[in-house]
């Protein structure tokens, strides 16, 4: 067990915060390394913000190490000692080398020791060049004739000496056979790991942008302003606008209480018509920590932000923002809490200041900040990093580096691009290129960003990005590949080259990424093809330009793809009024992708193309589809948002059939079949479709999406005829009569989404069948008025071929699930959010493949247990304020597990979380237990209340509680009287022992610390209740065995009631890891600035030993053998923090094979760090 917490969550570089100047010391011999790998490793530190000291001189002026250097040491959390060839002809670098080692034992200072280019047996055994150069030291010494001065070099020599072989035993860093890039990055990857430096996900690379970075982190420590601070950032597009807002939100975003990082702002809103409401709903969603309503008016959303924003100090970057209209839904008119921050980055100089929040009677500070092109040097050092994993050019790529960094002109993006494509290409190969650029006409960007679209290796490959840079970024990769195969694109291989070339990324939601630099360059690319005539383009992709060629029927068999939205259209005060001649399709031959969102069509269907693969008209005003309408081709239909009343012949009812056979006018004929190559169906937000059928002509049918068809009774039961049939959502079509029944005749079935179809208080059970593919789920009515007719007496088959299940408000409780669910064997997505769950149904446990759980918003959760040991994702957020969720338990064979969860949904007064913590009242705790700590005489404490804070929940009062967290015991309580069990004690915030001996084994160590607050010292202050303490940093180091131990309470504050708060703790080692004879010192550290009020002042500290008793343990280990058990949870491997927790609402548990032992193996950041260092 050991614990491990970053000093000052939120800084940038906690050196200051703990009397440290420095985070990194580097000690290195300037002969060898000055220019080359120390130089870089240096710029890397400083690049992360990551506060090195490194000497700039380059001669050595004296036998003694210069007062600065060590006072550098001295003041420094971190050494990085960069033992190369000729380090040991250095008396300074060895001198350094003794004082570092000195600083390690004295003040737990971190070594990192980097054998460059050298043996460590030949720094452990002086050997080779550390040999020679001890050797001519020895020489020196017999050569000195002053007997005082030939005995202090005898003595040095030994220090050295002694020096060496304790680095060369240190587990350090090898550079050979490695790229020094990715080196570099290593080591200043494990720095931020072991400095517990703030490290949400990677950083942006920043060349050349030192400037840029320290104005912006100057404006944003900057707390003189009482309102609040606006800074544009401003330039042209692909400059590094998005990158320096993202670097610096990365690394200040903790300093405040809420943040948000907004991005795309501009093409989110372009592309869709509620794209700005999905904005503010993120911006809330974030800022607020709640789980927003659904909301349609953009207006409601300001309003709601502006809420939370005048109550919070907030950190917000809205990035890519081109209109006043989305600041002002963003920002609101109401103004921020003082000491809030926003970043805007845009092109358009004059838009901050023309919003409605500069119109208020206090206007916030603004400032810009005009980002400009690099200069040549990092122009050159950005491209070779991309090109050749270095700040420099390989040898002979001199003069074609330096034609590439001269055509780029300085521009990051496109330098970024272009190294990348180069990665790994000759100099014939680029030489060629830089040939073939020079000829290309259009603007740097374009050509630079082209050339890696030329790249491509076929015809196929640029068709598909052509496509997908025109219409269907931010789509599904699944959709996307299935109406694109259809129009004879290979999709799987070219996705992969798009990838590869960094032309393309898939996102986290699977949706297609594409950056817009890249898209535009490809848009221009079909521009090219006719600038001043667009119906002679292949695609259409701008609303305006497509409106003109329809309305002027102008189209061709030139264009493959179109797409309108007249919404889009409105908003640039085009007549809304306009009505389409289906004739101005009649020309457009070849048209396979068809986009016609909220058109008003007149004329006949006949005139679209028989070419058709992708039909899109949301807004579709007709109630049927029209009989004339050409799909022989078409693979994907998207009529959402229609009037449409039927879809299909439903053979469910063969009465109705007849009669609508009859009443049928302009639907599907009886001689009319439905498109037997359609293998999307989308007919989501249909509110007046009341039935669907035909399923029988579509057996090509892969997805059905009947999303919220409110009005929908009838599913016909053909359905069952689409074998191919893999993704289902019938999300809140809750009037669906027959759902039992569709369900059961799903064949093959991934993905079913059935959310919201008031399942109701059913009871769900499982039977065995004969079926192959089926389980059966009985719904049982418990409340029988509460349920819909169909759950009565009636049967869901669910297909064991699920893979993802969706059973999200349904009103469904523990009871309503069965107990076994292992028949889907295939399942490993099962949602179950927002429903009165109070404990996890066990059926849940006896899925064998189930890899992510969600249960956000089940708000009367009290336990979470029989966790399928095959979970790797657990979701448990919750918008409750009346937290009742007590214990959550994992399987001990559990995969390593992400856990995304809000400590505010767990009771207040007791609860555990297995293998992290566990919470109970003092009164309730078994006497043997207590005893075996060496706690006695503690009836005192069960009348005693304390109020405690954990991450802004607010103050909450409860009993005198014990906390377990890692392997050690503690509780908290008002006064200054130490237990009686404390033996050695001390004043001040330190106490350092050795263990004495004993016939008996050593099981444990109790401290204790008697705390006060800053506040009752100051000269004139008396004591004054509820005044906040945070509770500081208990640090353990054992010097003989060279470990260390830090902790961090769970409980960020307490508020005192007196002048006094007394911490006592137990703490349990591993095997081997504190034993009698070990020199031990602990320490108190402030987790705030001194003299800010919650600052705790240490009056005592005192320890005791807890040994056993020399009789049998059996019972003892009763007591203590759960507890022991978390051990296996969080025991050290040689590589490093191993379980991080955040204290914060929102935690994210991550973890991997490596990081753990046995499991269940959970790791999250920055709340606990299970660290064993040394």
């Amino acid at each position: 067990m050991v614990v491990l917490s970053e000093f000052s969550e939120g800084s940038s570089s906690s050196s200051s915060t703990h009397g440290h100047r420095y985070d990194v010391f580097l000690s290195f011999r300037g002969l060898d390394t000055r220019n080359s790998f120390t130089a870089y490793l240096h710029k890397a530190l400083v690049d992360a913000n990551i506060t090195t000291f490194l000497d700039d001189e380059e001669i050595e002026t004296g036998e003694d190490l210069k007062p600065e250097l060590e006072s550098a040491i001295k003041a420094s959390r971190a050494s990085v000692i960069v033992l190369s060839k000729n380090y040991a002809s250095s008396s300074w670098c060895l001198d350094e080398l003794v004082m570092i080692l000195k600083q390690r034992v004295k003040s737990n200072q971190i070594v990192i020791p980097v054998f460059y280019h050298v043996e460590p047996t030949h720094v452990r055994k002086q050997q080779s060049s550390f040999g020679d150069a001890m050797a001519k030291h020895r020489q020196r010494m017999e050569a000195e004739t002053n007997e005082n001065k030939r005995s202090q070099w005898d003595q040095k020599i030994d220090r050295w000496n002694k020096a060496l072989k304790e680095v060369a035993d240190l587990k350090g860093k090898d550079v050979t056979g490695r790229l020094e890039m990715e080196f570099i990055e290593e080591i200043v990857q494990d720095i931020y790991h072991r400095l517990r430096l703030p490290l949400n996900s990677p950083l942006p690379l920043l060349i050349g942008m030192e400037d840029s970075i320290t104005l912006v982190t100057s404006w944003l420590k900057d707390a003189s302003s009482h309102t609040t601070d606006i800074l544009t950032i401003l330039g042209m597009g692909g400059i590094g606008k998005t990158s320096l807002a993202k670097y610096v939100y990365g690394l200040h975003c903790r300093e405040f209480e809420t943040s948000s990082f907004i991005g795309n702002i501009s093409r989110r809103c372009d592309e869709k018509f509620s794209g700005l409401l999905e904005l503010q709903k993120q911006l809330y969603d974030d800022i607020s920590k709640a789980r927003s309503i659904k909301v349609h008016e953009v207006s409601i959303y300001t309003s709601k932000i502006e809420n939370v924003v005048t109550r919070k100090k907030v950190f917000l970057v809205l990035d890519d923002v081109d209109s006043l209209h989305q600041l002002d839904a963003l920002l609101g008119s109401k103004g921020f809490h003082p000491g809030s921050k926003v970043i805007i980055t845009t092109k358009d100089a004059w838009l901050t200041e023309s919003c409605a929040l500069f119109k208020t009677n206090v206007k916030p500070n603004h400032a810009k900040h005009f980002l400009q092109v690099l200069d040549e040097t990092p122009s050159r050092k950005l491209l070779c990093f991309h090109a050749f994993m270095s700040y420099t050019p390989k040898a002979n790529y001199e003069e074609v580096t330096g034609n590439f960094v001269k055509y780029c002109e300085g521009h990051p993006m496109a330098l970024e691009v272009l190294g990348k494509s180069l990665h790994n290409r000759d100099v014939a190969y680029r030489e060629d290129w830089i040939k073939q650029l020079t000829k290309e006409p259009g603007s740097p960007i374009d050509n630079v960003l082209r050339m890696s679209f030329n790249s491509l290796p076929s015809t196929n490959d640029k068709d598909l990005f052509k496509h997908i840079g025109c219409f269907f970024v931010g789509k599904d990769r699944d959709v996307t590949e299935t109406i694109l195969e259809a129009c004879n694109i290979n999709i799987r291989s070219g996705i992969t080259n798009l990838v590869d070339r960094c032309l393309l990324s898939i996102g986290s939601n699977n949706e297609l990424m594409m950056h817009q630099l890249l898209q535009n360059m490809g848009r221009f690319i079909v521009h090219q093809e006719s600038p001043h005539k667009p119906w002679k383009r292949s695609r259409l992709w701008c609303h305006e330009e497509s409106f003109k060629v329809l309305k002027q029927n102008k189209g061709t068999e030139n264009v493959l793809g179109l797409v309108l939205d007249m919404r889009m259209l409105e908003k640039k005060k085009f007549h809304a009024s306009f009505e389409l001649k289906t004739d101005a399709l009649s020309n457009m031959d070849n048209l396979m992708l068809l986009q016609l969102n909220y058109v008003q069509t007149t004329g006949p269907y006949e005139n679209f193309s028989e070419e058709l693969r992708w039909l899109c008209m949301h807004g579709f005003t007709l109630k049927s589809i029209p009989s004339d309408l050409p799909m022989d081709n078409l693979v994907a239909l998207d009529m959402s948002y229609s009037n449409i009343e039927s879809f299909g012949i439903c053979y469910s009812n063969p009465q109705r059939l007849q009669k609508r056979q009859k009443l049928s006018t302009g639907f599907f004929l009886e001689d009319k079949r439905l498109p037997r190559s359609l293998k999307i169906l989308n007919l989501s937000f249909c509110q007046q479709l009341h039935s669907l059928g035909g399923f029988d002509q579509l057996p090509a049918l892969e997805r059905l999406i009947l999303i919220d068809c409110i009005g929908l009774l009838d599913v016909c039961e053909s359905i069952e005829q689409c074998v191919e049939l893999v993704h289902v959502d019938l999300s809140y079509c809750n009037k669906l009569e027959n759902l039992p029944r569709i369900i059961g005749m799903l064949k093959k079935v991934k993905t079913l989404l059935i959310e919201g179809c008031n399942l109701s208080e059913s009871r769900i059970q499982v039977k065995d069948i004969d079926s192959p593919e089926k389980s059966i789920v009985i719904f049982s009515p418990a409340i029988p008025e509460a349920i819909p007719t169909y759950s009565k007496l009636f049967t869901i088959s669910l297909p064991r071929s699920l893979v993802s299940l969706s059973l999200a408000n349904n009103n469904l409780s523990t009871e309503s699930f069965p107990m076994d669910f292992s028949s889907l064997s295939m399942l490993k997505e099962l949602y179950l959010d927002d429903n009165p769950i109070v404990s996890l149904p066990y059926c849940v446990k006896s899925l064998p493949k189930l890899e992510s759980l969600s249960m956000v918003n089940c708000n009367l959760l009290t336990s979470v247990d029989h966790l399928p040991h095959t979970l790797t994702y657990l979701d448990l957020h919750s918008n409750s304020n009346k937290p009742l969720l007590q214990k959550v338990v994992f399987d001990p064979d559990m995969s390593p597990l992400e856990l995304s969860v809000d400590w505010k949904m767990f009771a207040t007064s007791s609860f555990e979380f297995e293998g992290l913590i566990k919470i109970q009242p003092m009164a309730g705790i078994d006497e043997k237990l207590l005893h075996s700590l060496g706690w006695t005489k503690l009836d005192f404490l069960n009348e005693r209340r304390v109020r405690t804070d954990v991450w802004f929940s607010g103050p909450k009062e409860s009993e005198i509680q014990v906390y377990y967290e890692f392997g050690i015991f503690s509780t908290i309580y008002g006064g200054e009287e130490m237990p009686n069990w404390i033996t050695e004690r001390s004043s001040g915030p330190s106490i350092s022992f050795t263990i004495p001996s004993s016939p008996n084994t050593f099981r444990g160590l109790n401290f204790c610390c008697v705390l006060t607050s800053q506040f009752f010292l100051e000269e004139g202050f008396g004591f004054v209740d509820d005044v906040p303490l945070n509770l500081p940093v208990i640090i353990i180091s054992n010097i003989t065995k060279n470990l260390t131990w830090i902790y961090n309470h769970y409980i960020d504050i307490v508020y005192l009631s007196g002048m006094y708060l007394t911490l006592s703790s137990y703490w349990m080692f591993g095997m081997n890891e504190m034993e009698c004879g070990d020199h031990v010192t602990i320490t108190v550290i402030l987790r705030q600035k001194p003299y800010d009020i919650g600052s705790a002042v240490t009056k005592e500290c005192g320890v005791s030993f807890v040994y056993d008793d020399g009789k049998e343990e059996e019972e003892e280990e009763d007591v203590l053998g759960y507890y022991k058990s978390w051990n296996h949870i969080i025991v050290c491997v040689e590589k490093a923090p191993v379980l991080k927790m955040r204290c914060s609402s929102e935690l994210s548990l991550k973890g991997s094979p490596t990081d753990l032992r046995m499991a269940p193996k959970l790791t999250s950041d920055f709340f606990h760090e299970v660290y064993k260092e040394g």
